[in-house]
């Protein structure tokens, strides 16, 4: 029978060199792990070549770094803006608020004033809100949220923590008119404190200024001096703080001085105001106050003591 089996073919000189070249590959990557294994010589080469493409990792690596950072400065910057805005609208409506406490201090402050300057004098006061302020020079008015309905009437002085204000001149139901002591149209009898001269304050329709007309240059008034209410022609109560004279200066005729006078009430500030109840003829004198705090002798009468002959009278007359 015939057999089938190919027949052997001999070897190429190109395979025999190439299975020489394994072998010796082979055997030199054996020395090579046992040289690395004992010497560690391998590890050495293998770190040198690492600091080689070290530059070259870095760069590699500059797209995605830069494209992190980008995302997250725009996170930062998205969410640095967002607290921003918020912080601003908190320090807006903290503001408003601190501004609304502080306008509430200082209503309750001129507040307690009021209450204070009512309480020390032993006066039957009013309280009355503003309404509205008129500070033209030709005409300082004052509205007040009061009128006959609040037993409100024409001719009652009006004052505040600091002094005189001027007088009630209209009332309606529900709201009244009141005259102050700046304008022009207004002229209210004074004495000095220091020595009871007695002068004339005029309205100048500035409501920082009063002034004073024809002072004798014979008078004894200082600059300083503060100005009372006299009590003369029985409008207003005498002893009311009407202002502090600034400045004197001679008039044209060099035979009288002009004076300029601070006004004690706070004209152009404040929210409330006081109405006195009582007329002069209402108030305590000063002899019934002194008797009142005299004391008394065994049968409860009080003791006056003797004037001097020298003395000058109640009203503050020179002899």
């Amino acid at each position: 029978m015939r057999s089938y089996a190919s027949p052997s073919t001999p070897n190429r000189p190109g395979d025999v060199s190439a299975t020489l070249w394994l072998s010796a590959y082979l055997a030199l990557a054996v020395v090579l792990i046992v040289l690395d294994h004992r010497g560690g010589w391998l590890n050495q080469a293998r770190g040198h070549a690492t600091v080689l493409v070290q530059p070259l990792w870095i760069a590699a690596g500059w797209p995605g770094r830069a494209i992190t950072r980008l995302y997250d400065d725009a996170g930062t910057m998205r969410q640095l803006t967002e607290d921003n805005r918020r912080l601003r609208n908190e320090l807006l409506v903290n503001s408003a608020r601190i501004a609304r406490l502080q306008t509430l201090a200082s209503d309750n402050a001129r507040l307690r004033g009021l209450l204070d300057a009512a309480h020390n004098n032993q006066l039957d006061v009013q309280l009355a809100p503003i309404l509205d302020i008129d500070l033209d020079p030709s005409r300082q008015r004052l509205v007040l949220g009061a009128g006959s309905n609040e037993s409100v009437r024409v001719g009652q002085s009006v004052i505040d923590a600091g002094g005189l204000l001027g007088q009630i001149i209209d009332v309606q139901p529900a709201v009244a008119t009141v005259l102050l002591v700046t304008d022009a149209a207004h002229a209210v009898p004074v004495a000095i404190e220091r020595n009871g001269v007695r002068l004339v304050a005029y309205g100048e329709g500035r409501s920082d200024m009063l002034r004073l007309h024809s002072i004798p240059l014979s008078s004894d008034v200082k600059v300083g001096d503060r100005l009372l209410t006299s009590g003369l022609g029985g409008r207003f109560v005498a002893g009311f703080p009407v202002g502090t004279i600034v400045s004197l200066q001679p008039d044209d005729s060099r035979a009288f001085l002009i004076g300029e006078v601070m006004p004690a009430a706070q004209l152009d500030r404040g929210r409330d105001v006081l109405l006195l109840r009582s007329g002069p003829d209402d108030l305590p004198t000063a002899a019934e106050t002194a008797a009142a705090d005299a004391p008394a002798d065994a049968d409860g009468a009080p003791v006056v003591p003797a004037e001097p002959a020298d003395a000058p009278t109640a009203s503050g007359d020179r002899r």
